[in-house]
């Protein structure tokens, strides 16, 4: 198997993506219609955990006035990694979310369910906390959940599913040249310092037009998107704004570099982080934080080349305990 065949299935297997024989979900699949479903209560449920997704600061966020509330430690929205709300092919969709858990994880080495995975993203994501099981909100966002599964058949192969999986690039991504792209197609929505647009102010619990990309109300370190290779597959993808995986604009080298400029920023630190993929064998080569492959600086590890660290783990050298 060539390079960047074998690059691809490591950092499938250290997303805890489980690989086998499933069934296959029509290409052209959409997500369901939520208005058609009746005015039960489960149609209002299904409807309440849809509007907590898009407008995750307004219910959970750090500037809710319900001081008990404040789950999420910014105010971005589930829907800020999750396009369309959850709906969009290649834009991290829901859709069969639901029917894949319970599933193996590599970056707990572990089985888990729905709501553990919906709290690691509380935890990450949103830099926040987890979610008691038992709260409303995590009823709500499992049942949306839930609704977006709807047809999909347990264990189903979602084509689309996730983001747009690029050939890696032979070179490191490149910081510098991410920031030339950056001004070019992203700063019209994120801003020169990649603060985002507010719907109002700070304090009003509104949120943001368009999410900050790093700073003190962005994603932490510990989140999937602060992997560059995740990051510019969902740029390829979904950005600038308006474009989807039929109309990309962007170069897959663009994408890296652009990804390595956005996570090479300021931003939240996740504690514990040397605690994530116990298994060292199933952690992402792109994974930058302790500890790591031996041999290899962290700097290797966020911006690559990342080749050159996959063939030390074929030969059996991994991250420490």
């Amino acid at each position: 198997m060539k390079q960047t065949g074998r690059l691809l299935i490591a950092l499938v297997i250290g997303c805890g993506v489980t690989v086998g024989a499933v069934a296959q979900v029509p290409k052209d699949w959409q997500a369901p219609d939520i208005t058609k479903l009746p005015d039960d209560k489960y149609g209002q449920a299904v409807r309440k955990g849809k509007a907590l997704m898009e407008e995750t600061y307004k219910h959970i966020g750090p500037e809710v006035k319900d001081v008990s509330k404040r789950y999420a430690g910014n105010n971005l929205a589930c829907v800020s990694c999750h396009v369309d709300a959850g709906g969009r092919k290649f834009g991290n969709p829901w859709v069969g979310t639901f029917v894949s858990f319970p599933q193996y994880r590599g970056r707990e080495d572990a089985i888990s369910t729905t709501e553990e995975r919906i709290n690691g993203c509380m935890e990450r994501s949103m830099n926040g906390k987890k979610l008691p099981l038992d709260s409303e909100e995590m009823k709500l966002m499992t049942t949306y959940l839930q609704f977006l599964s709807t047809g999909v058949p347990v264990g189903a192969k979602l084509e689309g599913g996730g983001t747009l999986r690029l050939k890696t690039l032979a070179r490191a991504a490149n910081p510098v040249a991410g920031k030339q792209v950056y001004a070019a197609t992203c700063v019209a929505c994120h801003g020169d310092n990649g603060q985002g647009v507010r719907r109002g102010k700070a304090g009003d619990a509104n949120g943001y037009l368009f999410p900050p990309l790093w700073g003190a109300d962005s994603y932490n370190n510990g989140a999937g998107m602060a992997r560059v290779t995740l990051a510019a597959g969902f740029i390829k993808g979904n950005m600038p704004s308006g474009v989807t995986h039929t109309s990309t604009v962007l170069t897959d080298e663009q994408a890296f570099d652009v990804a390595a400029y956005i996570n090479s920023q300021p931003r939240p630190v996740k504690a514990n982080l040397e605690a994530d993929f116990p298994a060292r064998k199933n952690k992402p080569v792109d994974a930058a934080f302790p500890p790591y492959t031996p041999g290899f600086s962290a700097e290797q590890h966020k911006f690559g080349p990342w080749q050159p660290i996959l063939e030390a783990r074929e030969k059996g050298i991994y991250p420490a305990k």
